[in-house]
């Protein structure tokens, strides 16, 4: 039987890693080894970060490639997306509950972009995540939102390049910030 690894080996396995790798499990305990962000991946979860702020949501409540627990039937399952939205000010911890978080955000990187783009839609619906964006790295860093349709699966709400997202408000989006 393989080992399953638990969220407390993930977060050592983390923090040790001089490589900026990040270790995740789904929720059915399979480790998954993402490599490290480059620098256009930085810059678009910043520029991101940065809207988001302007507008009026609070630093502490959007915060960037902290972990989140996806739970699972056997074990919790740990993902870190690249940026995520809190309806308030989340609790103090590594993996974090998903009970307040409203929106995830997958930066795709190349060699996770099936990962990105369909595992992990799939972990966050499930796990009841209310909207998730996927940020491609084509020519125009395309955004494709996705809203919970039925409580498990997400439906495609729009798709628009970041430079015209960045130009809307993100109460457009999410509603206003809490």
């Amino acid at each position: 039987m393989p080992a399953v690894v638990g969220l407390d080996d993930l977060a050592a396995m983390n923090a040790a890693d001089a490589h900026g790798r990040r270790y995740e499990t789904s929720p059915e305990g399979i480790l998954f080894v993402m490599p490290p962000p480059d620098s256009e991946h930085a810059i678009i979860a910043s520029r991101l970060f940065a809207w988001f702020v302007r507008a009026g949501w609070p630093p502490e409540q959007v915060l960037q490639a902290i972990g989140i627990r996806i739970p699972g039937s056997a074990v919790d399952g740990g993902r870190i997306p690249d940026l995520t939205v809190w309806r308030s000010r989340p609790p103090h911890g590594v993996w974090l509950p998903v009970a307040d978080l409203l929106l995830v955000v997958e930066i795709i990187s190349p060699g996770s972009s099936g990962i990105d783009a369909v595992t992990k839609r799939d972990e966050y619906a499930a796990a009841g995540v209310p909207r998730y964006w996927v940020v491609d790295r084509d020519s125009a860093s395309t955004v494709t939102m996705y809203t919970l349709a039925d409580g498990k699966t997400y439906e495609r709400t729009a798709q628009m390049p970041l430079a015209w997202l960045l130009n809307t408000e993100p109460d457009t989006h999410l509603g206003p910030a809490q």
